[in-house]
Order: C-alpha cells, then sequence, then structure tokens
C-alpha cells in the first residue's frame, strides 16, 4: 500500500514537472504572440496580457515588402533541402552500404566541417561570390546553405542507415535489385521518419539562418530574418512590430513540423526483420 502510494506520488510529481517544464518552453512563444497584439505604447513595462488589442502592427507588416521576403525564404529555403537531400542520401548511403575503403574517414571529414564557425568564412565567401556576381541574389544563399548543410544530412541519415538490417539488402542483391532500386523500394521506406526529420531540421536551420543572409544581401534576397532587422533602428527597438514578424515568421515551420508528426515518432525499422 505504501509502496502504490509513493509510486502515485512520484509520477504526479513527474507528471507536474513536466508541465512547469513545457510551460516555460512554451511561455517565450506565448509572449512574443500577445505582444504582437499591442500596441507600442503598452509593450513596456512588461504584461501577460492584452490590455489595449490592435492589428496595427500587422497592417504595418504587410503593408511593406515582406511578400518578397516570404517568397525570398521560401524560395531559398525549399530549393536548399530538397539539393541538401539529392547530395546528402546518396553519400550517407555509399558511406554506410558502398565497398570503399575507410568511409569512416569520409565521414569525419564532413562533419569537420561543422566544427568551423561561419565568421570564419565569410570573407572568402563573400570574395568569391562577388567573383562569381552572386551576391544579393537566391541563388548565392542557396549554393551557400546546400555547402553548409549537406554535411548535417549525412550526419544524420548516416546513423538511420546504420540501423537498417544489412540482411535485407543482401536478400534483394540475391533477387537481382540493383542499388538505385533498393535505395528506392527499401532504404528510403524504412528511412523515412529519419529523412523528414533531417529535412525538417535543416529546413529550421535555414529557415532562421541570418548571419550571412545579413551579409551577402541587400535588397533583392533579403530572408524574412534580414527583414525583422528593420525594426531596430536608431531610434530604439520597435518591440510590438518585432513580435508580429516573429509570430509570422514561425508559422511555416511549426505548420511543417504538425504535418510532418506522425513521420518523425513512427519507427524506423519496425517489422522490416521479424524472426
Amino acid at each position: 500500500m505504501i509502496r502504490a502510494t509513493n509510486k502515485k506520488v512520484g509520477d504526479s510529481m513527474i507528471t507536474f514537472l513536466t508541465y512547469i517544464l513545457c510551460f516555460a518552453w512554451v511561455f517565450p512563444v506565448y509572449y512574443m504572440v500577445v505582444t504582437s497584439f499591442k500596441v507600442e505604447e503598452s509593450v513596456i513595462p512588461p504584461s501577460l496580457f492584452i490590455h489595449k488589442f490592435t492589428l496595427n502592427n500587422y497592417a504595418i507588416i504587410f503593408d511593406k515588402t515582406i511578400f518578397s521576403h516570404i517568397v525570398n525564404s521560401v524560395t531559398v529555403t525549399v530549393i536548399s533541402v530538397l539539393l541538401c537531400l539529392a547530395i546528402g542520401l546518396p553519400a550517407a548511403y555509399r558511406i554506410v552500404f558502398g565497398k570503399m575503403k575507410n568511409p569512416a574517414n569520409l565521414y569525419f571529414w564532413f562533419i569537420s566541417t561543422q566544427l568551423l564557425p561561419p565568421c570564419a568564412v565569410l570573407v572568402p565567401a563573400f570574395l568569391i561570390m562577388r567573383w562569381m556576381n552572386l551576391l544579393d541574389t537566391r541563388t548565392g544563399l542557396i549554393l551557400l546553405y546546400v555547402g553548409i548543410h549537406t554535411p548535417l544530412i549525412i550526419w544524420m541519415v548516416v546513423s538511420f542507415f546504420k540501423d537498417i538490417p544489412i540482411e535485407i539488402l543482401e536478400a534483394a542483391d540475391i533477387d537481382g535489385c540493383s542499388k538505385c532500386n533498393a535505395f528506392f523500394k527499401i532504404i528510403f521506406p524504412l528511412s523515412k521518419s529519419g529523412i523528414i526529420s533531417s529535412a525538417l531540421l535543416t529546413f529550421v536551420f535555414i529557415w532562421n539562418e541570418f548571419f550571412f543572409a545579413v551579409n551577402l544581401t541587400a535588397v533583392k534576397a533579403n530572408t524574412l530574418p534580414v527583414y525583422m532587422a528593420s525594426f531596430m533602428t536608431q531610434e530604439g527597438l520597435f518591440w510590438a512590430k518585432l513580435s508580429a514578424i516573429s509570430t509570422i515568421t514561425i508559422l511555416i515551420p511549426v505548420i511543417f513540423g504538425i504535418i510532418s508528426q506522425k513521420a518523425l515518432v513512427e519507427g524506423l525499422t519496425m517489422g522490416a526483420v521479424k524472426g
């Protein structure tokens, strides 16, 4: 009886701490959304509630050039993620299942590129893009993001590919299945959730990227994070408008996360090999 009571108390404490953690995690988003519907004068001092509701912040945002920034962000992010997958998936497949000497060395080389800070490559990237006439272009950002985030795709997908039993591929090879067909008919279905989670994480990183976007673009290829920075002026920070544009910015990643939620949580190889 005492043991059952202690277990219930322990479960209740864990549940309570979970709710506290969820509240702490969601609170900044809640405060941002609430602030986006306030007038600038009521933002300070901070308040958890809306005392004077207004949609003027969103009207000001959509009255400017936000649509061109949205198009730039969506175009750059989607194309970059697709190219990262097109390059990273075959590379990860070759590292895990290919017959090559010391695949670990190639894998480590890809991973080591993630250790380099962005500021260390800014000057070379700027000079190369100026030489190629790609400054302030979406093409330039896409090429840069593909080079930066393809190792991330390889890093994550390799771990998912390693969970696939090699016996499945050996059986497919005996049945005369080519490596290309084996990838699309066996590897991809079994690791679909891992590939989706890798693509979603890469999408979020590229969507939120600010450092290269603000330094390598000026007018034509500005993304949403760069547009957000325009509300930080010498006159001060327009917190309500910043909150409004931030709310708009997080909508697309949140929607993608909700859509792909099932794929993110389902098992990778459950039921692939039995008995």
